[in-house]
């Protein structure tokens, strides 16, 4: 994912994570906050409850395989944090990719050219 489309202050991931909505999964939660800005910023952790540092750098691989695919049917204007659970390492990238989607579905921020 380029620089540009990531959250990478510790501000901003606590801003969205404190008041942004919030979409749960057994994989992950996807936190979303509206944003003025033009494109989407995306944010990707993976706390000590995921594992040690392995599974919690697999967790975050993942999620930002998962999220560069899906970045551009991703209706902008948003910042978004995904936090990885602790099943997660043991997740292939396609059931990740689908976590990710069925959340910004919910969310409402995937466009209408997108299906699972």
């Amino acid at each position: 994912m380029k620089r540009c489309f990531r959250l990478t202050r510790s501000t901003d991931i606590k801003r969205v994570r404190r008041s942004g909505k919030s979409y749960a999964h057994p994989l992950v939660v996807l936190y979303v906050l509206k944003s003025d800005k033009t494109e989407t910023q995306v944010g990707v952790s993976a706390g000590l409850a995921v594992g040690n540092a392995v599974k919690r750098n697999r967790a975050k691989r993942l999620l930002r395989a998962a999220m560069t695919e899906l970045l551009p049917v991703v209706i902008p204007g948003s910042d978004l944090l995904l936090v990885g659970r602790s099943p997660l390492p043991a997740a292939n990238t396609q059931q990740t990719r689908e976590a990710v989607s069925s959340l910004l579905k919910r969310a409402g921020l995937l466009s209408q050219a997108y299906d699972l």
